[in-house]
């Protein structure tokens, strides 16, 4: 259990869809429910409620506007998904791998679960739903189905009306007939010949037939028929993809079987015939999962690299929502594009994707390589290895290498932001910049109006540090009027040179050679000090900002984290910390730094200046952190808790090494889960549309000019709904409690308390009420400063003292007496 107000960490992007079967456009992505909207391809809404991994989701056969979703939790959820409200939940209690909800069950559903005391294995159960008038339901009653079934959805596939279930696990096929109570198993031989794999991958039944179609590692596809008998089975066999087919699916009529591989290409075969067959090609990545809409008229394919696209049932691509791209290996880390606030890292094989956090959606790649990517196994290619912004997002710096070890072929790229054409023009290209690969780059960040003050430094294994700046071009035939030249080439005693970074006015730079700091002076380029901390190599470096800025932070490979003051070019503090990730804070003085030990994640904020941690989280996920990065909110957190001020005007996302996108958020679940565009319209009754919205932002503005004014604002009891009220007319009606239940809080919400006043009060207001119009001057002239100093003193978190009856009207006489004369000294 979280304590309120505490730290929580939350998945916020990169989950895979690959856990589910996209439903209509309902995805199970980490651990929430998302639900697209097809027309303009949003998230609508974020269903969240799991502990961990949404493995299922289904339609509930019985009502389709109500949804199940399965999580390695051991809860079944049922929610109404229009409302994104849950229902129901179910405790199964053991780890549920996969959801099937065939229509012909009543009250039950099946999952796959693993099998008691052999290690895995796995079972296809059936799971009695407990009725009850409760919320949160114990569902224990379980019936053993199927023995040794495998663990993906793609293995288990229910037959039409649910009267049998098919499961495949390796060359093994085996069919359970409900009514009958008779399981047939089918196996094929296990020998590979002439490239042929029979292991079987995935296997769908159906509509309105007995069929079942079977996916195989070497590409082919079997159509079984006749498997109410064991011996007298048939199948035929369609044969297009060259390698693992990855999910099928039957069009809702059966007409058509759907297939898709690692070709990047949708198969459409018609009439179970290997001669009639369309394809949808050039998908962009492998296709892993595949379903259709109720209505057959539009099909999605999930892919490998987080995206859905959604195709018309002629097979005609319609559109394509893009997650965060899981690439391979994110060589570039976690930077921020200064414009728009995106995160940007490695996406498709030779681009840049530029990540929206608000919309959890791509905003657009940019193609760094400019090359075809050939998918082979040990082709050797370039790749985008490193990344940077200046400090105003004009300029961006890209570096492209080879997959070679021994001679790597390396591009410097300096691309400049056109403002007209809203995208990246490359302006400058260097071959070979330097002789070996290149560890690091960063921009000086210092005011981008005078082009002498740009300047970008690389560091690279060939134990140098170069220093590059903005020429202006003399040739008339260029493109551009600027481009980019080496000015400066410095090197420590033959070491190679692994991190850069500068100090936070631009003045000097920090350029880390194995296990030596060397600080140098970027006007001059002369070298001004040296620190080091032996044994181990530095492995990350930093400089302090604001109050901090005379501090410079470095982490070793063995396992220290140091402090260095450059005033005193002395060793401040150090501190025994396995630091995998330093990250500093670019809007305040604090410092992440994650830590990896003993298979655990821990984060540490600190401040140079202080030894002490500000805020620790030991096991802060199960993953290992990899990459971390602050991101500047648009306006400032409210931070109730005082340790957690770290998080008011920068939010840390860091990325795991399975590439999952996370965060720390103050919010509860709820919170976060209700866009504020609904939380708005929820405060001011009023439906969420445009015009609502531009009338709720017109009234807090009439509100706050009439206080300004100093007008008064008088507040209707009636208006301020109580949450009782607002919770009757906002919870849908079909899932509210009885009207009986209701009505005592519905009434009790309605009433006014009653406030008495003693004898002594009323005497004391008549005799106030006579002198308020003698004082009404007085009272005007020092209202706005009691405002002032009453809101100063709240935020100190202090109660103010209320004075008596017989101290106001001493300080009226006070205030009524001249002082004019005192003037006169």
């Amino acid at each position: 259990m979280v304590s309120p107000g505490a730290l929580r960490v939350v998945r916020c992007g990169g989950s895979a869809v690959r856990g589910a079967r996209a439903v209509y456009l309902l995805c199970a992505s980490g651990d929430f429910v998302k639900v697209y909207s097809v027309n303009t391809e949003e998230t609508l809404r974020l269903m969240g409620g799991h502990a961990d991994l949404v493995t299922g989701i289904q339609l509930n056969p019985h009502n389709h506007m109500q949804l199940y979703s399965s999580s390695l939790d051991g809860t079944i959820k049922l929610w109404d998904f229009m409302d994104g409200i849950p229902i129901k939940t179910f405790t199964v209690g053991s780890k549920l791998l996969a959801l099937y909800t065939p229509a012909g069950a009543e009250d039950s559903v099946f999952v796959v679960i693993p099998k008691k005391g052999e290690r895995d294995t796995f079972q296809l159960v059936s799971v009695k739903l407990t009725k009850g008038a409760g919320q949160d339901l114990e569902a224990k009653e379980l019936s053993v189905v199927l023995d040794g079934v495998g663990a993906s959805m793609k293995h288990i596939a229910f037959g039409r009306e649910g009267a049998y279930v098919a499961s495949v696990k390796d060359v093994t096929l085996q069919v359970y007939f409900f009514k009958r109570k008779l399981l047939n198993r089918f196996s094929l031989s296990t020998v590979k010949t002439k490239g042929g794999d029979n292991h079987f991958s995935c296997i769908v039944c159906h509509p309105t037939e007995d069929c079942i179609a079977t996916g195989h590692a070497d590409g082919k596809i079997r159509l079984w028929r006749n498997f109410h008998h064991r011996k007298e089975y048939t199948y035929s066999t369609l044969h297009w993809h060259h390698d693992i087919v990855m999910d099928l699916a039957f069009s809702m009529e059966g007409t058509r079987l759907l297939s898709g591989g690692v070709e990047s290409v949708l198969v459409q075969w018609h009439n179970e015939s290997s001669c009639q067959k369309d394809f949808l090609p050039r998908l962009g990545s492998p296709i892993e999962y595949i379903s259709m809409s109720s209505d057959g008229a539009l099909c999605c394919t999930l892919h490998t690299d987080n995206r859905i696209t959604i195709i018309n049932s002629n097979l005609r691509f319609s559109r394509s929502i893009q997650g965060l791209i899981k690439s391979r290996d994110v060589k570039t880390g976690l930077v921020v594009d200064p414009r728009t606030k995106a995160l940007v890292l490695n996406g498709e094989p030779g681009h840049l994707q530029f990540y929206s956090l608000q919309s959890d959606q791509q905003l657009f790649s940019l193609d760094i390589v400019q090359r075809q990517y050939i998918h082979q196994a040990g082709l050797k290619q370039s790749d985008l290895v490193k990344v940077a912004f200046s400090a105003q997002g004009t300029w961006l710096a890209t570096v492209e290498e080879s997959e070679e070890v021994a001679d790597p072929e390396l591009q410097l790229k300096l691309w400049f932001y056109h403002e007209e054409l809203q995208s990246f023009q490359l302006n400058t290209r260097i071959n070979t910049p330097h002789d070996n690969h290149i560890t690091d780059m960063c921009f000086r960040d210092m005011d981008e109006l005078g082009d002498d003050s740009l300047i970008l430094v690389t560091t690279g294994r060939d134990c140098v540090f170069k220093v590059w700046v903005m020429v202006g071009d003399t040739d008339p035939e260029a493109q551009h009027s600027v481009s980019w030249s080496c000015d400066f080439v410095g090197s420590y005693h033959n070491y190679q040179a692994t991190n850069c970074c500068f100090s936070e006015d631009g003045s000097l730079l920090a350029v880390s050679f194995e296990e030596t700091v060397t600080v140098w002076d970027s006007l001059t380029w002369d070298l001004k000090c040296t620190f080091c901390h032996p044994p181990g190599n530095i492995r990350n470096i930093c400089f302090g900002r604001l109050t901090c800025s005379k501090y410079l932070i470095g982490a070793t490979d063995y396992g220290f984290l140091c402090c260095w003051n450059l005033l005193t070019c002395a060793l401040e503090w150090s501190a025994h910390l396995n630091v995998v990730v330093l990250q500093p804070d670019p809007l305040s003085e604090h410092i992440a730094a994650v830590s990896w030990l003993s298979k655990e994640s821990s984060l540490f904020v600190f401040k140079p200046n202080e030894p002490r941690p500000v805020y620790i989280q030991r096991n802060l996920c199960k993953e290992k952190i990899l990459l971390a990065a602050f991101v500047p909110r648009d306006e400032p957190e409210m931070i109730s808790s005082e340790k957690y001020l770290w998080l008011r005007k920068s939010q840390l996302f860091f990325l795991t090494d399975t590439q999952e996108l996370m965060t720390l958020s103050t919010k509860s679940l709820e919170e976060r889960l209700t866009p504020s565009s609904k939380q708005l319209a929820v405060e001011e009754s009023l439906p969420v549309t445009p015009f609502s919205l531009l009338l709720g932002k017109h009234r807090r503005q009439q509100a706050q000019e009439d206080t300004d004014l100093g007008k008064p604002v008088i507040h209707n009891k009636q208006e301020q709904a109580s949450p009782a009220v607002k919770e009757l007319l906002h919870t849908p009606a079909h899932v509210l409690p009885s009207a009986s239940f209701l009505c005592t809080i519905f009434i009790n919400s309605l009433l006014i308390s009653k406030e008495n006043k003693s004898a002594e009060e009323v005497a004391d207001e008549v005799e106030m009420e006579s002198e308020k119009a003698e004082d009404d001057s007085d009272e005007e002239d020092v209202t706005e400063m009691e405002q002032e100093d009453t809101s100063h003193m709240e935020l100190l978190g202090e109660m103010t003292c209320k004075l008596s009856k017989s101290q106001e009207k001493e300080l009226r006489k006070i205030r009524k007496t001249d002082y004019s004369w005192i003037s006169a000294f």
